[in-house]
């Protein structure tokens, strides 16, 4: 029997492969959990018992989530990364991870084959394709519900023929947790015009009272919330999101245009990555120059794109990771921000690298660092080349 590595989760979708690939087509079924955050012990252990059931051969939980954090959510953070300033690449980012450790684990046991349970019609198929064929270009590439062209329905009622008993209902909508995000796909996300309902949505919102939250970054990096210090900046993002995700923030439904062509929607809650962006954004325009935030904004643009696209081994985006890193030097401090039931608010920062210190001045009121005199001299300068190329061109009759 041919070894295949499958990436598993425990969802409608990969239940349905790890069945196939062992009843239908004959293979020793290795199912991989790559966990980049949000799954507690019990869940974990509960995808374990689903998965054993199955006849697969092995199951192994990969915890990725320090990983993750190092190699990928630590420059979305230093980038500000929201595609269409929206959404914080809850799902393509952690695919990128996933594919990767995938390939490898692959690798090490000599599997002939790795399997992934996306669609035909959206971005993950691209990237696990992607990762695996620059990784492990040898091994065979196997995707049921691709390749059966497969409705959710249609593989409710096959697991439901082979006696595989689970939340059905619960399937109705796609669910992806991990550290930097849930993405809810189904039902309302495949219209144009239609919300998600309150249950849909994996966090209920139980806080009403408005409460301030105050985070410290580090050169860029989340170390403390609330006065409390972490080492790990993971730790800090689980606490933001402990203290923020029950007054449901975070919640939107992203519009995109997919990899393939054609465009999708998908809903997500992020609490805590949209806090920690529009924080360190906040700090950003504190401690950096003018042409630092040009820079950094448009190379931060590309590399979201091209991240969430799946080119996350072309060397430019090692270049580019680089260069964010460099711009961190003097982004520390503390970001105030009060939180709302489904908003919240950025109240201010405190840095001893501040820019907007009034040793130098106090916007539009008065200045240390010039006289008046030296203001009309450098306006002169300043416009004089657009006043020259109006008196040159200007007509006749004026």
């Amino acid at each position: 029997m041919k070894k295949v590595v499958l990436a598993y989760s425990g969802g409608l979708d990969t239940t349905f492969c790890a069945l196939h690939l062992t009843k239908d087509l004959g293979y020793e079924v290795h199912a991989v959990l790559v966990d980049t955050g949000g799954f507690s012990a019990e869940e974990l252990q509960e995808v374990e018992d689903r998965a054993k059931i199955l006849g697969i051969a092995s199951f192994t939980i990969l915890d990725v989530v320090d990983t993750y954090y190092r190699e990928v959510i630590k420059y979305l953070v230093f980038g500000n990364v929201l595609k269409n300033q929206t959404y914080p690449l809850s799902v393509s980012a952690e695919r990128i991870l996933q594919a990767k450790s995938l390939a490898e684990y692959a690798k090490s046991i000599g599997a002939k084959a790795v399997a992934h349970g996306s669609t035909g019609a959206g971005n993950d198929q691209v990237r696990f394709d992607m990762i695996f064929q620059t990784i492990v270009p040898d091994i065979e590439i196997i995707t049921p519900i691709r390749d059966l062209k497969l409705s959710r329905q249609e593989e409710i009622d096959y697991l439901k023929k082979h006696g595989v008993s689970m939340n059905f209902e619960k399937a109705t909508y796609s669910i992806n947790k991990g550290i930097w995000g849930t993405s809810v796909g189904g039902k309302e996300t495949l219209t144009s015009s239609e919300y998600l309902p309150e249950t849909a949505w994996p966090t209920q919102v139980t806080q009403s009272e408005p409460k301030e939250l105050v985070l410290n970054f580090v050169q860029g990096e989340l170390k403390g919330v609330n006065g409390e210090k972490y080492t790990n900046p993971v730790e800090a993002i689980l606490k933001v999101q402990e203290l923020a995700g029950p007054y449901g923030i975070g919640r939107d439904i992203h519009v995109g245009d997919t990899i393939i062509g054609i465009k999708g929607r998908v809903g997500f809650e992020a609490a805590s990555p949209l806090i920690i962006i529009k924080a360190h954004q906040l700090l950003e325009k504190h401690t950096l120059t003018k042409w630092q935030l040009f820079w950094k904004n448009q190379q931060a643009e590309f590399y979201g794109n091209h991240l969430h696209e799946g080119h996350y081994l072309d060397p430019v985006m090692r270049n580019l990771e680089a260069f964010m890193q460099s711009t961190q030097e003097f982004v520390s401090g503390e970001v105030r921000v009060m939180l709302y039931p489904y908003r919240f608010t950025l109240l201010g920062i405190r840095s001893s690298h501040d820019l907007m210190s009034n040793k130098f001045g106090s916007y539009g009121e008065m200045n240390k660092g010039y006289t008046g005199e030296d203001v009309k001299g450098f306006t002169r300068i300043l416009g004089n080349q657009t006043a020259i190329f109006h008196q040159v061109n200007q007509s006749d009759d004026a």
